[in-house]
């Protein structure tokens, strides 16, 4: 059978710019029908190659490739190589030194007949002299499929890139996507002129130079100088055409922007910018050239461009209101949780959270370290049911109430208490309810008070390995209307011990029980525990969740628990009356002296005589306690037993009394009150010469992003 047959490569199909010739081989492995459009592929009358065999097309060095695919056919199999074919005007036998070109080479079977037939499709590009000449085809290729595949990501980058992708090679050989630089900041975008801050986005070539991207790199900020057809199609928001750029013209363009090597590279080429128009703001534009050699621009393929380009822009803003809506999502929930931690130095804290979502990054669970005065420190998580920003919001205000409360040193119970009666405040306008367990651990004395609303039991996991779950006075969440109190349960904890509070997400999920959780997590810390650092302890208290795509949010809060050195703290009971003053100042110098603080000396003496005297005319008829502690800061406590608790205030110049704590306030670093169960302690900070009482090292990324896994 030897016949010429209709071939579908008969023109560059949309998503390619090059041309296939379809032949079919017999059983001898010889051309038996050959497609009409073989001259415009391979410069040969079809006439010519029926009868042939296919490793006469190619290069003798490729014959032995070509023969590989025709034993692919036999056996049934496709197969494809890039092999070089031979070109010509003449007849193959008398075109041995015809020019070659590659071509990308598919041998296909063909199932039935009683010898074994497939076909070849051979598939050469077009030379550039025929690139570009069918707008149909030009206006179907940037136009169909490939605007809704770059299209369908809301990600700047990829769809930037997926825009030039397209462009290239359909449109021109050169193409690069520009954007104000307020767009890729994510912020709102004004209407600028000419001078506007740009940044190029995506660049791309096919014609092998690789000085385009050099020139022109990827991530550039600049701004375009007067004179250039850049800062036209700014200043106009209209496209730009130059159809031939010649060797003067390139020159000034790249005199005029003090880059060189783009002299060169424009010289010759046909140019044409498109600009970016959504919602009738200039978003910014695409550069797009055609190197020598290839058909230059003309007015109708600017309209196709316009068109492509008005497509294109609305692709690029949503992908601009997606980044900027989920930055500004970003902003607010990252701002929610702590960016540090603060506790004594004795204490050592570390945490962990995971959202269970990767469209929102933050949920209800949060989590909190804060440092308080005399070696104390306050250790938080909660949780707020649901998910979401909505939920996300409530904890922000939780965790703010609960900031503040904790500087007012209201004890554990009480301070569930206040949020219980937050929420139910809340829940008037949309119900809400969150789980929180409050613990303050008193670095001096070694110990631990917790308070829980609906909690889940913390872990202590002793410095020998030894742990259990705290049992804790049982109270409903906050929010949910009920009878139950709120208490709180003292714990003595021994020295290195680590403490443990979390949410639920991390001990149950759909697919395992609460129980089995909570003996996973009693597991992890074992004998050695005290051995390892809490960097290990927090990482494992995560592994084997990342795989859970159905998990809760998690967050995790690690105390290793140490007392305070004896060294570093004394007290004294002092007597109440008068000389208790004198006596109160000797033993505050013998001890700053011996702490080798004698420029703190003058200042602490004045303060203890002022808190002394204060303390003994509210409560004249109980002993008084001292206290000094250092720390990262030196703190003098002073205990008695009237609840009263003083204010400053500004006394008149004829009031005999009431600049106390005014003299205080002048020479501490900082100072306030608490309530005990016998009275109250009065205290102040001294910052220690040397030592910076509120050290804080920035952090590089935000609570939880190291720990996301792609």
């Amino acid at each position: 059978m030897r016949s010429v047959m209709a071939s579908r490569g008969d023109a560059p199909t949309a998503d390619s710019a090059s041309r296939t010739l379809v032949l079919a081989i017999d059983g001898t492995r010889r051309i038996v029908q050959c497609g009409p459009n073989a001259p415009a592929v391979l410069g040969h009358a079809p006439g010519d190659l029926i009868g042939r065999t296919p490793g006469e097309l190619v290069d003798d060095e490729a014959k032995a490739d070509m023969e590989a695919l025709l034993e692919a056919i036999a056996a049934g199999q496709e197969r494809t190589a890039v092999l070089p074919v031979r070109r010509g005007g003449q007849g193959i036998a008398a075109n041995g030194g015809a020019p070659s070109a590659d071509a990308v080479i598919t041998a296909q079977p063909m199932v039935g007949g009683e010898a074994p037939m497939g076909l070849l499709h051979v598939r050469v590009p077009l030379p550039p002299s025929e690139r570009y000449q069918d707008p149909a085809l030009m206006r179907r290729a940037l136009m169909d499929d490939p605007l809704t595949r770059f299209g369908a990501s809301l990600d700047l980058d990829q769809s930037a890139k997926g825009l030039v992708d397209v462009i290239v090679p359909h449109y021109c050989t050169t193409a690069s996507v520009l954007v104000l630089e307020s767009l890729v900041a994510a912020d709102e975008v004004h209407s600028e002129s000419g001078a506007a801050v740009l940044r190029r986005i995506a660049v791309t070539s096919d014609d092998g130079n690789p000085m385009w991207t050099a020139t022109f790199p990827v991530g550039e900020v600049l701004v375009y100088p007067e004179g250039t057809p850049y800062r036209e199609v700014l200043e106009s928001a209209q496209p730009v055409h130059l159809p031939h750029v010649d060797a003067a013209v390139a020159g000034d363009i790249a005199a005029r922007w003090r880059r060189n090597p783009a002299g060169e590279l424009l010289t010759g080429v046909s140019m044409v910018l498109l600009p970016l128009i959504a919602r009738d703001t200039l978003l910014g534009f695409i550069a797009c050239t055609r190197v020598p050699g290839f058909r230059r621009f003309d007015a109708y393929d600017v309209e196709i461009g316009m068109e492509f380009a008005a497509r294109a822009a609305i692709v690029i803003d949503n992908a601009r209101l997606f980044s900027r809506e989920r930055a500004t999502a970003l902003a607010l929930q990252r701002s929610l949780l702590p960016h540090r931690l603060s506790a004594p130095s004795s204490v050592e804290v570390r945490h962990r959270y995971l959202p269970g979502s990767k469209l929102v990054e933050v949920g209800g669970d949060w989590y909190e370290s804060i440092a308080l005065p005399g070696a104390r420190v306050a250790l938080i998580v909660g949780d707020v049911a649901g998910h979401g920003v909505r939920a996300a919001v409530t904890m922000g205000r939780l965790r703010t109430a609960l900031h503040t409360l904790a500087n007012l040193e209201l004890p554990p119970a009480d301070a569930l208490h206040v949020m219980h009666e937050l929420m139910i405040e809340l829940g008037e306008q949309e119900p809400h309810f969150a789980t929180c367990v409050y613990a303050v651990y008193d670095a001096t004395s070694g110990t631990l008070e917790v308070a829980s609303a609906g909690h889940l039991p913390p872990l202590l996991v002793g410095p020998g390995g030894d742990n259990e779950y705290l049992r804790i006075p049982p109270a409903p969440p906050l929010g949910v209307a009920g009878t139950a109190t709120i208490e709180s349960r003292e714990f003595a904890v021994e020295d290195g011990s680590v403490f443990v509070i979390y949410t639920d997400g991390l001990v149950e999920n759909r697919g395992r029980d609460i129980d089995d959780g909570l003996a996973r997590l009693r597991g992890i810390f074992g004998p050695g525990t005290a051995e390892r650092s809490m960097e290990d302890l927090a990482k494992a208290t995560l592994a084997g969740v990342y795989a859970d795509h159905h998990r809760d949010d998690i967050a995790v809060l690690l105390a290793r628990l140490r007392r305070l050195p004896d060294d570093k703290w004394t007290s004294w009971t002092l007597p109440s009356d008068p000389a208790a003053v004198r006596r109160a100042r000797g033993l505050v110098r013998a001890q700053l002296e011996e702490w080798d603080l004698e420029e703190l000396v003058y200042t602490t003496e004045l303060i203890v005589s002022e808190l002394i005297t204060n303390a003994f005319r509210y409560a004249p008829e109980k002993p008084i306690e001292l206290r000094l502690l250092l720390e990262r800061t030196l703190v003098c406590e002073v205990r008695d037993h009237s609840a009263a608790l003083p204010r400053l205030r500004h006394a008149a110049d004829d009031d005999e009394n009431g600049r106390g704590l005014l003299v205080v306030s002048q020479l501490a670093h900082r100072w306030g009150t608490r309530r005990t169960s016998t009275g109250k302690v009065v205290w102040c900070e001294q910052t220690v010469p040397g030592v910076d009482p509120d050290p804080y090292e920035p952090e590089t990324t935000w609570p939880g992003q190291n720990h996301h896994r792609a």
